[in-house]
Formats: structure tokens, C-alpha cells, sequence
């Protein structure tokens, strides 16, 4: 080998690391933070997550540029689409009640560096969500009062003409979120009940909206004349729908809370879809009423209800409006900050950030560092930068979120499900016992499990038909399928985003890429449909796997194909920071690298009652790990 290069045990190493996972212990309902929230808790958190400053500008603007009164049918398919990545959230949740939410989810299915890549976007989706809604909140309000507070901060600091800073400084912005701040750092209880408070409000002027617009519709304004119910045809819905996919990204705030709920098992996907219908169902009426009270081209964009009553007359009903935007927007700044702080507290509990952002506030119990930097660099962007040019990193860094945890969903539902924990209920099974002498775990297993077919393998009644699938090792056809499914519904995706035009192919040349890609994504389904999948009773599954989580995940590709190529290259710089972190301090601090300095090697007998012995040796893995994952290679042995 040439000198200065790695050797290959060198690189096998390194690989490990990277994909090392964190062990799976869903059941375990031992925690720093207080479980204090309750079903009715989490599904306000999701309410507040979801009704922003979306359902205020959101409905106008899709309805006047893109859809038309066919705006309705786009929030329709979006909270469909939707509903695809969130069934994913609430079975992790569930089955994991710990904060982190995606990077947890990473974490114990996809490996650790993943893990950290996704905590690393989501992070970054916090603060600038928060910044954004932060500074809306304060352009709503000045606007309320004739833009006074803009015309008093420019006129006595000026305006500033300077690439990535805003035009002026957003005093108001930078002081909701400071008292926003010191709310959330008072307890997840205090956090809850303004929540409460803000969402109640919220929901109850959506209500007053909707009874109120429907008194005020005029059916004339779907009429032809006025251009008909879908003036921008079936490719506007479509348009309209990718936008609008985006008002129901708040959902995720329930499965960073799961660690702080009472029942996680039943309350988080309860929470989840209860949440999204109501949110939904908000969208869906509100964008009715809007397009029959005022026709739809003549919507201001930027106020669209608020405007819609002034114009009738009912300039009263304009003010609740309002009044309710700014209560919306509170909770979205509120949840920002109350979940962004949970999954940097996450990492650093796994040691892949910074220790002091896993301090637990002994009173308050809640992790005070990560909310005061949070805060204050939350704060300073919406002081000084220009958050238009960045909002995009909002679309980024959700999808790829989506993208994994539908991913590891279809992972987590392949592979053998791990012992359960001491703290839960027994199972029903075979009783399972360990020996530990030199570093050796011994398990003596019954002959009905050793007998019945474990997750990964080819399913018994497919077995006469499918028989060449089974020769391979258990999960390698599995890996194989969803390698292959991934890879199709990227090419997919590219040819439904991009089109025969940007593709400069002829038209069969077209029509046989965009068969040959569907053919492919949906054989690597039913490979995948043919195997074995754990069956749990005791917790919430995704119904229809692989399928639901495949279509999550074509969904979530074609939307980041939409993005543009500046929001890919900041998204790449941000990810090459990210990485520094990571190989500069988490890998050497992490959690899972100090047991494995502690266990070097791992090596596992199972002896049946029938006299057999099966030996597996795996390299450089603790063993809280050993008892979770699928060896590799194993060697049958027959005792004397």
C-alpha cells in the first residue's frame, strides 16, 4: 500500500462509526425533561405548529397567483400528502418516546452521521422559521399602525442597502423573540398552557371566519364570468398544492414533545391526526370562504381575509382578523423556540453537540442553554438579515427531514425487532436468558422462535414462488430493494419535475424513461412487500408499508427538485459546516463511540434446547447494540 493512505481496515473502521446506531429502547419512559402533557396538550402544540401566518397570507396568495377558487382542492391534496410523512411521525413517536423527533428517528434505523446531518438541517429549519415568523409578526403589526415603527427606525438609523442584511434593523422582531424566550425557559407547562391560550383564540377567529364568510359568499365569484371555479387548469392545482404542502409542516413540533408527554404510545398519534384534520379542515373552508366573498383575482396577497371583510364593509371583522394573525404567528414563534432547544438537547445527550446544551434546569426541567443561545441567535437574525433569501432553506430542510424518516420507517419495519425493556409490559415469546464472560452474551431461545420467521425474510406463503429471493442473507435482499427503490423514485422525480423539455429528450426517448422509472420503483415495492415485517400490538403502525412511506418519499423528492439551485448550493455550504462539527466533535464525543472504546468486540452464542449452538462474532459494536442489530454472517455449530 502507498504510504499516507488509510488501509482498508482503517476505512471498514471509519465506515462503522459513521453508520453506527443508536440502540432502540422505545420503551424506556425514564427522563430529565417533565412529562407533563397531556392528548389535548400535544394536539394544540400541532394546532399551533400548523395554523401560522400561512392560513393569514398563504390562501390569498395561492388563490390569486396559482389556483384560483381551486385553491381548496390544492390545501385537499396537500394535507394528503401530508398525511403520508405524518403517519410516519406518529409511529416513531410512539414507539420512540424521546425528543430529537427526525434525528432521533435517524438515529436508531438509518446510522449517526445521518442523524447528525438531519438534527444539523432541522436546526437551521428552527431558526429561520422562527426569525421569519418573527419578523412577519412585526411587519403585521406596524402595518396595523400605518408603518410608523418602519419609518421611525429608518429615519434615525437609515437604510441599509448591504447583500444579506435587511433593509433596516427589526427592533420589534428581535424583542417578541427575547420575551418569547424567557417564556419557554419558565417550563414545558408554562410553554403549554399559552399555547393554550393563543391556539383557543386562534381557532376560535378561524370559526368566526368561517360562519362569517359564508353569510357574506356570493357563488357569482366562481362563476365563469368571473373565470371560473379553476381559471389555471389542472397544472395551477398542482402548483398550488406544492405550495400549500408547507402549511402543514408544524406537526413535527408533537414528536420533539413526545418526551414530555404522559402516554406517548397513545397520546403522539393521536395528536398527530386529530391536529391535522382540524388544521386541514381550517385550510379547506377558509380558502372557500375567502373566494366566494371577494373574486379571486382582486385578493390583496398580502392580506387577503383582513381586506376581503374591509371590502364588504365589515371593517370590524377585518380588525378580529388581524388580532387572530398576530395570535397565529405568536404560537409558530412559540413553538419554534420550544422545539428547536429539545433537538439540540438531544444531540448533546447522544454527544454528538456540545455538552452544555445537555443541562437540564433543575426547577423548571428544561434545557436552559439550548433555549438561551437558541434564542439569542434567533434574535439576531431577525435583527439584522435578510430572511427572504433564506426562507427557502425552510422548504430544504423539512423535505429531507420527510425524506428520511419515511426511509427509516420502511428500515425500522425490516429488521428484527429488539428485547424488550424491563420497565414495560412482558411480551408474549419465548423467555430469553444472558450470560456475560468475556465479553461473550448468551442467549437460550425457544424452538417457536428459533422456528417462526423473523423480520427481513421471505415470507413462508412466497417462499415456492419467490424461492431465488430467499438465498440471500436475511435484510441484504431488503437493503438491495429499498437501495433500488430510492434511486427509481429519484429518477422519477426527475423526469415528472424537469419534463421532455428540460430533459432535450424525443418524445419515446421520454415516455420510455418515465416507464422504465415507474417499473422499477414499483417492482422494488413488491420485493419489498414479499418480506417479512415486525408486527407490534402495543404501539401505532403506518398502515400500507412499504407503499405509504414510498410515496412520502417520491413526494418529498419531487418537491426539492422544485427548489432552485441557489437554495441547493447555500443547502451544500451549510451541510460542509456540518460536517466540520461533526468529525471536529461529535464522532469522538459520542455516546455510542465511548461504549465502543469500552467493548472492543462483541461475540454472541445462542444455544437452543436441542442440543445446537450458534456462534456470531461482530467487530468493534457495544453490546446494547449486538442485542438490536442483525449479524452479518453467522456460523452454525453442533455441541457433542
Amino acid at each position: 500500500m502507498a504510504p499516507g493512505l488509510p488501509s482498508t481496515t482503517s476505512l471498514a473502521r471509519l465506515c462503522q462509526k459513521l453508520n453506527r446506531l443508536k440502540p432502540l429502547e422505545g420503551s424506556s419512559m425514564e427522563t430529565s425533561l417533565q412529562r407533563c402533557l397531556s392528548t389535548l396538550d400535544l394536539t394544540l402544540l400541532g394546532v399551533g405548529g400548523m395554523v401560522g401566518s400561512g392560513l393569514y397570507v398563504l390562501t390569498g396568495t395561492v388563490a390569486k397567483q396559482m389556483a384560483g377558487p381551486a385553491v381548496l382542492v390544492s390545501f385537499a391534496v396537500a394535507a394528503v400528502a401530508s398525511l403520508l410523512a405524518a403517519l410516519c411521525y406518529a409511529e416513531f413517536g410512539a414507539r420512540v418516546p424521546r425528543t430529537g423527533s427526525a434525528y432521533l428517528f435517524t438515529y436508531v434505523s438509518m446510522g449517526e452521521l445521518w442523524a447528525f446531518l438531519i438534527g444539523w438541517n432541522v436546526l437551521l429549519e428552527y431558526l429561520i422559521g422562527g426569525a421569519a415568523v418573527a419578523r412577519a409578526w412585526s411587519g403585521y403589526l406596524d402595518s396595523i399602525f400605518s408603518h410608523r415603527i418602519r419609518n421611525f427606525t429608518e429615519a434615525h438609523v437609515g437604510v441599509w442597502q448591504v447583500p444579506f442584511l435587511a433593509h433596516y434593523p427589526d427592533f420589534l422582531a428581535t424583542g417578541i423573540i427575547i420575551v418569547a424566550s424567557a417564556l419557554v425557559s419558565c417550563g414545558a407547562r408554562i410553554s403549554s398552557w399559552l399555547n393554550h391560550v393563543l391556539s383557543t383564540i386562534s381557532l376560535v377567529i378561524i370559526l368566526f371566519i368561517i360562519i362569517m364568510g359564508f353569510v357574506l359568499a356570493q357563488p357569482h365569484n366562481w362563476s365563469p364570468e368571473e373565470g371560473g371555479f379553476a381559471p389555471f387548469g389542472f397544472s395551477g392545482i398542482l402548483a398550488g398544492t406544492a405550495t400549500c404542502f408547507f402549511a402543514f409542516v408544524g406537526f413535527d413540533v408533537i414528536a420533539a414533545s413526545c418526551e414530555e408527554a404522559r402516554n406517548p404510545k397513545r397520546a403522539v398519534p393521536i395528536a398527530i391526526a386529530v391536529s391535522l384534520g382540524l388544521v386541514a379542515s381550517a385550510y379547506i373552508l377558509v380558502s372557500t370562504v375567502l373566494t366566494l366573498m371577494v373574486p379571486w383575482h382582486s385578493l390583496d396577497p398580502d392580506s387577503a381575509l383582513a381586506d376581503a371583510f374591509y371590502r364588504r364593509g365589515y371593517s370590524w371583522a377585518g380588525f378580529i382578523v388581524a388580532v387572530g394573525s398576530i395570535c397565529a404567528m405568536n404560537t409558530v414563534l412559540l413553538l419554534n423556540l420550544f422545539s428547536g432547544p429539545r433537538i439540540i438537547y438531544a444531540m448533546a445527550i447522544d454527544g454528538l453537540f456540545f455538552q452544555a446544551f445537555a443541562h437540564v434546569h433543575h426547577r423548571t426541567q428544561v434545557p436552559m442553554v439550548g433555549i438561551l443561545v437558541f434564542g439569542v441567535l434567533m434574535a439576531f437574525m431577525a435583527l439584522l438579515l435578510d430572511l427572504e433569501a433564506l426562507v427557502q432553506f425552510l422548504s430544504i430542510g423539512t423535505l429531507l427531514a420527510y425524506t428520511f424518516v419515511a426511509t427509516s420507517i420502511i428500515v425500522l419495519r425490516f429488521q428484527k425487532a429488539p428485547p424488550s425493556s424491563s420497565s414495560g409490559p412482558a411480551s408474549p415469546g419465548p423467555v430469553t436468558k444472558e450470560y456475560d464472560s468475556f465479553q461473550d452474551h448468551t442467549r437460550l431461545v425457544g424452538p417457536e422462535q428459533a422456528s417462526a420467521p423473523e423480520p427481513g425474510q421471505l415470507r413462508p406463503a412466497l417462499r415456492p414462488y419467490l424461492g431465488f429471493l430467499g438465498g440471500c442473507n436475511p435484510g441484504a435482499t431488503v437493503a438491495w430493494a429499498l437501495g433500488v427503490m430510492v434511486a427509481s423514485a429519484i429518477s422519477l422525480g426527475c423526469v415528472l419535475v424537469f419534463g421532455n423539455t428540460a430533459l432535450h429528450l424525443p418524445n419515446w426517448g421520454y415516455i420510455l424513461l418515465l416507464l422504465l422509472s415507474t417499473t422499477v420503483f414499483a417492482l422494488s415495492l413488491l420485493v419489498l412487500g414479499a418480506h417479512q415485517q415486525q408486527r407490534r400490538q402495543d404501539t401505532f403502525q403506518v398502515p400500507l408499508v412499504p407503499l405509504t412511506p414510498a410515496l412520502s418519499i417520491l413526494l418529498n423528492i419531487c418537491l426539492m427538485l422544485n427548489l432552485s439551485y441557489l437554495t441547493w448550493l447555500r443547502f451544500s455550504i451549510w451541510l460542509l459546516i456540518g460536517l466540520l462539527v461533526y468529525f471536529g466533535y461529535g464522532i469522538w464525543h459520542s455516546k455510542e463511540n465511548q461504549q465502543e472504546l469500552q467493548w472492543p468486540a462483541t461475540t454472541r452464542y445462542v444455544v437452543f434446547p436441542d442440543g445446537s449452538l450458534e456462534e456470531t462474532v461482530q467487530a468493534v459494536q457495544p453490546p446494547s447494540q449486538a442485542l438490536v442489530q442483525e449479524p452479518s454472517r453467522t456460523e452454525q455449530l453442533t455441541s457433542p
